[in-house]
């Protein structure tokens, strides 16, 4: 079955970096997306890419921050995740659906992660 394992949150201070990896199996020609939930927060879209990795869509609040890639022959997709910020903090997920194309929307995502911490200190 299709499953979607997250690695990469963790603590760090406002300014640092980190670089999200989500590895899918039972997949193909599939888009990709990060969202993330804070507490009390509805989940929100963070990142999006299509299948061949030439499409991708920021939310306003990361842009010019985060950086979504795909790498296909390893069957990973990766949000690198620079000058964070004590609102970044949140569980991120990654998800996937069954289109090449880019997709914001949560209805449109098919499988999920079980998500990572993601936690930014001022």
């Amino acid at each position: 079955q299709v499953q979607l394992v997250e690695s990469g949150g963790g603590l760090v201070q406002a300014g640092d970096s980190l670089r999200l990896s989500c590895v899918a199996s039972g997949l193909s020609r599939y888009g990709m997306g990060w969202f993330r939930q804070a507490p009390g927060k509805e989940r929100e879209f963070v990142a999006a890419v299509n299948y061949n990795g030439g499409s991708v869509s920021y939310a306003d609040s990361v842009k010019g921050r985060f950086t979504i890639s795909k790498n296909n022959a390893k069957n990973t997709a990766y949000l690198q995740m620079n000058s964070l910020k004590p609102e970044d903090t949140a569980v991120y997920y990654c998800a996937a659906h069954q289109g090449v194309f880019t997709a914001t929307r949560v209805p449109t995502y098919n499988h999920w992660g079980q998500g990572t911490q993601v936690t930014v200190s001022s």
